[in-house]
């Protein structure tokens, strides 16, 4: 069975994997790729919407840092099951201050920070020269952001996320240097993700939940054995609890808005030059080289 849809959960996904708020769990498995085995394939139905689930960060809570995650597995194992469109979430920090902890984003753009992770398809190959005019699908940043409207949050249509390599938090002056770039909001995982996605002529786009303010941007003082140390108190953390409730319905309801519409977007024509040029054929699975 081909499904046309994705998800990728971030932090927190284990935790609403346990509920029924996605709907039915249909089936579990993993996917063997030339890159290795992917995170487990969950295989959602609510009444009419049927959905593909990852959770990025492991089944039975934060198992796998961003750097750690194998990102063209994951891709290629969703291509694999015939999705065309992925939703993918993301808690990063804010360092622009018009926006607030427990705020949503659909970001717009990407500044890419990381280094030396395994972020193309094709290694050794003379493609993969692509537009990045728009790294995330217009088309699903519309969707997500009726399906905001329509839980009545606070939420911004647009952010330049920049993706630094982690493990480790951002220091305060990296922060500044982000914010002079244009950066509007930080975190470690929607890189290589978006990227591998267009390879494959998927469409990706992203739905971020704010989680606290990155360093520097507000006066917070160290606290040892908490997450963050201090850089999120108790109010802004019970904001965020409250607010990851809403992502099963937030996904939903983008969903079944995409459910409606064709693919009218560049996305899934963007190897289109090498199939003209004779470079590759339709069969994607001949593109790869791992």
């Amino acid at each position: 069975m081909k499904d046309k849809f994705a998800v990728i959960g971030g932090s927190g996904a284990y935790n609403l994997l346990k509920g029924e708020g996605f709907g039915v769990d249909l089936e579990c498995s993993k996917i063997f790729t030339p890159f290795g085995e992917s995170a487990p394939i969950h295989r959602f139905r609510d009444k009419d919407l049927s959905f593909i689930f990852i959770s990025r960060h492991g089944e039975n809570g934060y198992e796998i840092s961003a750097p750690f995650v194998n990102y063209r597995a994951n891709i290629w194992a969703l291509k694999e099951c015939g999705v065309e469109r992925i939703i993918s979430w993301s808690g990063p920090g804010a360092i622009n201050q018009k926006y607030s902890v427990g705020d949503f984003v659909i970001p717009h753009d990407i500044i890419d920070e990381t280094r030396g992770r395994e972020y193309t398809f094709f290694n050794g190959t003379g493609i993969g020269f692509i537009r990045q005019s728009h790294p995330f699908c217009t088309e699903i940043r519309d969707a997500l952001s009726k399906a905001l409207k329509e839980t009545k949050g606070n939420y911004h249509n647009e952010g330049v996320y920049v993706c630094t390599q982690g493990p480790r938090l951002e220091t305060g002056a990296e922060i500044r240097k982000y914010k002079l770039s244009g950066g509007d909001l930080v975190g470690m995982t929607l890189v290589p993700e978006a990227f591998l996605a267009r390879e494959l002529e998927m469409c990706y786009a992203s739905v971020c939940y704010l989680t606290n303010y990155a360093e520097g941007v507000e006066n917070r003082s160290y606290e040892e054995g908490e997450l963050f140390e201090g850089m999120q108190n108790k109010g802004e953390r019970e904001r965020v609890d409250k607010i990851m409730l809403k992502f099963p319905e937030i996904i939903k309801a983008a969903l079944k808005e995409l459910l409606q519409m064709d693919r009218g977007c560049p996305c899934k024509n963007a190897m289109e030059r090498y199939k003209r040029r004779g470079d590759i054929s339709d069969d994607w699975r001949t593109w790869i080289r791992s």
